[in-house]
């Protein structure tokens, strides 16, 4: 166990107003989680602070080399008053598979988690309470050697911040439209695309700016190969409902194991519906929409929990999915996974924790 020091604020913010909307990922809270890393050493001084600027050299490796990971996970208020967490422990280990592709050295999960614990303890006031918010947890690791050089750092840090959120998208649950990336790509199978780290959203940020031009809320990503099958969303993993089937790309080495995705495929299961984890290529997703047969479309991940779909532009065409409105499993689903979170619904898989 970690012995956390805590220095609390002598000055601290005004809370957001509750009937103000939250817009996602601009306000922080009083105070951060701090810890660091030196080779020989191991991880030492884990240390709660005031919310602060950092201190780090101009040749600061992280800047040069973006030798870094980031985790996202959420806590919320339920009606009782209580603070939950929502299978912590798979962001724990998602972190740790990252570091390890980019030479971080590894936490102990459950040091992860019991940081996280804490930090959310100490500002559990600004976990907001209404509908559709929640405290948006950000863990990450940088690299901080100051020197110009290709290798890996021998000095890191381990941060946490967190921040009161609204809804990710400013559509909320209204079905949103994504444009069919088709000149660049996010990754390929051998490369970090299915590690947290920052370098594959630096990646997407172009086909982004042209999506947003062109009145998109998202990119989807098509393998790097052969430019045919699906991958993700830009924040999301997807799924397709075809036939009454629920189809997902598989996990192939250059897509994110997402958490709410995960969640997902148990739901399914549990409610005795086909789940496919396979290749989909986005033909096969516009003869379905021709043939009437592509049921529903939804992104998945922590963020927005579940985002309906409600068109995709690839190529010249316009592939429209139930007539632009949400469909009924992602209704459900969006229902179920928040009412765990909140602690509305019984959690039969034991994924919700206490704070």
């Amino acid at each position: 166990m970690l012995n956390i020091k805590t220095t609390k604020t002598t000055n601290p913010k005004p809370l957001p107003e509750a009937d103000n909307p939250l817009t996602f990922g601009t306000i922080f809270t009083d105070h951060m989680f701090m810890m660091n890393y030196e080779t020989g050493k191991g991880w030492f001084d884990p240390r709660i602070v005031p919310y602060q600027p950092l201190n780090l050299d101009p040749s600061t490796m992280v800047f040069h080399y973006a030798q870094e990971v980031f985790e996202g996970l959420k806590a919320y208020k339920t009606k009782e008053g209580g603070t939950l967490l929502f299978r912590p422990e798979r962001n724990a280990k998602r972190a740790n598979d990252s570091n390890r592709r980019v030479c971080i050295p590894e936490v102990p999960e459950k040091d992860f988690i019991q940081a996280i614990r804490e930090l959310v303890k100490l500002d559990e006031k600004w976990i907001p309470e209404k509908e559709d918010t929640s405290l948006y947890i950000r863990p990450f690791f940088i690299a901080t050697d100051p020197f110009l050089g290709v290798r890996p750092s021998h000095t890191y840090l381990f941060i946490i911040i967190l921040s009161p959120v609204g809804a990710y998208y400013p559509e909320g649950l209204n079905p949103i439209k994504i444009w069919v990336e088709e000149k660049y790509v996010r990754t390929v199978k051998g490369a970090i695309g299915d590690s947290k780290a920052g370098g594959n959203y630096e990646a997407s940020l172009l086909a982004q700016v042209k999506a947003k031009e062109e009145g998109y809320s998202q990119v989807l990503w098509l393998d790097g190969i052969d430019r045919k099958y699906v991958e993700e969303v830009g924040a999301m993993n997807i799924f397709f409902k075809i036939k009454g089937k629920i189809i997902t790309p598989e996990l192939s080495g250059s897509i994110l194991p997402g958490v709410t995705r995960d969640s997902v495929i148990t739901l399914c299961k549990d409610w005795g519906l086909p789940v496919e984890e396979r290749k989909i290529s986005i033909l096969e997703i516009a003869e379905a929409q021709e043939k009437g047969t592509l049921e529903e479309v939804f992104g998945t991940g922590t963020a927005a929990v579940i985002s309906p779909v409600g068109s995709l532009k690839w190529e010249k065409m316009i592939i429209e999915v139930q007539d632009g409105k949400i469909g009924d499993l992602s209704k459900r689903l969006y229902d179920t996974l928040t009412g765990i979170q909140l602690g509305r619904v019984k959690d039969e898989h034991g994924w919700t924790v206490k704070v």
